[in-house]
């Protein structure tokens, strides 16, 4: 078994297409169909079924994949403390965060990695299903880092840190009824249309497990992965919402209302597994992490 087969392996497994896998790996997609029937020759079973439609794994694919994902990430732990000895930093690195990463300036950030570590290789991936899809992709090992929210109940397999915390605060259209108040309770927006992130993201976790708690059934009418539109939607009167305190700040034409006996704070954590050790180069960016952290 060579490495060689298992790197197409887990792109063919990852993109579950032939004609990706090839692409993502700059060959023809003949070398790589042919490296495929090769490794099910020497392991004497089929690794994926294929049909005209889709690709998909067997359970000896399914079998085969973590171990092959270990296998190859301790081959590049073997290159990396080579290059280490050498002064010359290599890699890759997969980098996840959600669409809006408030909390860190990642441009930044992975352009100083860049300017100090030209030959390490940043892939970077936006999530489309908030910090569960993230953190899914940690524990696959499709990600070896994520800027993420996580629950106060962190998943096993992931170290996290904490980069920093953020007041929620409930906001209405300056020309909402509810404008005319200074303080209003949970159980007196159960009939409101709220905008909200869709499930699976952090900040609608924290706004969820506070009205569950309060026994208080809420209607979600609008669904954004985006603070901002989220924000304009609310000023626009299609909804109130509970938002970062620093997206109020920048949104004209909001209210903000105390809420009784409520107090909901959003965490951004740095997500890594606790299952793998760092890369030379994951640990580069990890050393910068925190010179871009964002006062909000």
């Amino acid at each position: 078994m060579e490495l060689r087969q298992l790197e197409h392996f887990l792109a063919v497994a990852e993109e579950l297409s032939f004609t990706r896998a090839a692409r993502r790996l700059h060959v023809v997609q003949s070398g790589v169909s042919a490296a495929i029937r090769s490794l099910e020759r020497e392991l004497g079973c089929a690794l994926f079924e294929r049909t005209s439609q889709q690709v998909r794994l067997t359970g000896a694919g399914a079998a085969l994949l973590p171990e092959a994902r270990a296998t190859l990430h301790a081959a590049q732990a073997a290159q990396d403390a080579v290059r280490a000895a050498q002064d010359t930093l290599r890699g890759t690195v997969n980098v996840g965060a959600m669409a809006s990463v408030e909390v860190v300036d990642l441009p930044a950030l992975l352009g100083q990695l860049h300017a100090r570590h030209p030959a390490i290789d940043v892939r970077l991936r936006l999530a489309t299903t908030g910090s569960a899809g993230l953190a899914h992709a940690l524990l696959s090992g499709d990600l070896d880092v994520a800027f993420l929210s996580l629950p106060e109940h962190k998943p096993a397999g992931i170290d996290a840190r904490e980069l920093a915390t953020v007041p929620l605060v409930l906001v209405v259209s300056a020309a909402h009824p509810l404008a005319q108040r200074g303080e209003v309770a949970l159980a007196d927006l159960a009939g409101e249309p709220f905008v909200d992130f869709p499930p699976g993201y952090g900040n609608r976790e924290v706004v969820d497990r506070a009205f569950a708690a309060a026994g208080v059934v809420r209607r979600v009418a609008l669904e954004v992965p985006d603070i901002d539109m989220g924000a304009a939607l609310v000023r626009h009167g299609l909804g109130i919402a509970f938002l970062p305190a620093f997206a109020v700040a920048r949104t004209p034409g909001l209210h903000v209302l105390d809420v009784h006996g409520t107090l909901l704070r959003w965490s951004m954590h740095l997500g890594t597994s606790s299952n793998r050790r760092p890369s030379s180069a994951l640990r580069a960016l990890l050393d910068l992490v925190d010179l871009h952290v964002i006062a909000l």
